[in-house]
């Protein structure tokens, strides 16, 4: 995923978030769905098709001031794991 792309989410996403941090997402296109642990949550929050993926994951890193070395890789693959189930898409230009 290049960094300089601006996810954005797909509005046929549903957002349920839990009183423990946690959320669920459903794509209400395919019925596919996906919890979301409280960093997942921030991501999410984060993606809106203006910011980039390098924005992001310094969006998490300013929220995490603890966050391990592998935060840039986990926020990758997390937004890899979105597109992959359709939550979030990248626009064609």
């Amino acid at each position: 995923m290049h960094p300089t792309a601006q996810p954005m989410p797909n509005p046929a996403a549903a957002y349920r978030a839990g009183l423990d941090g946690w959320a669920v997402l459903v794509n209400l296109d395919t019925a596919g769905s996906l919890a979301l642990n409280p960093t997942g949550v921030v991501v999410w929050q984060l993606v809106d098709g203006r910011r980039t993926v390098d924005q992001i994951i310094a969006g998490v890193r300013q929220h995490f001031k603890d966050a391990p070395s592998t935060v840039d890789d986990d926020v990758v693959e997390l937004l890899e794991d979105l597109a992959e189930e359709g939550f979030i898409g990248f626009e064609v230009t």
